[in-house]
């Protein structure tokens, strides 16, 4: 799946430094997942319900 660079977004939580980050893109029933320092690499895809688990289970943390 081509996704367009500008799509993605960056973490909240990423430094000024761009180092340790995550980026999201909603596409369609799956929430795609990259490192946001080699972005060359596959990401990763999740349903929509686990995403908003994942999301839900750390904002409890």
């Amino acid at each position: 799946m081509r996704t367009n660079d500008e799509a993605w977004v960056k973490s909240s939580y990423s430094s000024a430094q761009g180092d340790s980050c995550l980026e999201v893109l909603v596409s369609g029933p799956a929430v795609l997942v990259r490192d946001s320092k080699d972005v060359a690499h596959p990401h990763v895809a999740v349903s929509l319900a686990a995403w908003a688990s994942l999301v839900g289970f750390v904002g409890r943390r």
